[in-house]
């Protein structure tokens, strides 16, 4: 999983990215099932519109943000305008 800055172009700020496996999206699926319930024993396939997910990617809007290992990323951009770098946490 990468949390990091995102790359959207609204005026209001690039919002943040987080970039999943395919494998991460399975586990975040499994976890939403046992949060509701729902409990699987045994092998399965988490397919996702059919198809086996490879990757996922969740966009924060830029009015929110993420917390993530204990950084906060504001979606509304880097608090320091003239850094080149990017947050960013793996």
């Amino acid at each position: 999983m990468e949390v990091k800055e995102g790359s959207g172009t609204t005026p209001y700020g690039p919002g943040v990215t987080i970039e999943l496996t395919g494998d991460e999206v399975a586990t975040a699926v499994d976890a939403w099932l046992v949060a509701h319930g729902v409990h699987v024993s045994g092998p399965r396939t988490v397919r996702v519109n059919g198809t086996l997910c490879t990757s996922g990617e969740v966009y924060v809007d830029p009015s929110g943000f993420v917390v993530a290992h204990g950084l906060r990323i504001p979606g509304r951009g880097s608090a320091d305008k003239n850094s080149d770098t990017t947050p960013k946490v793996e």
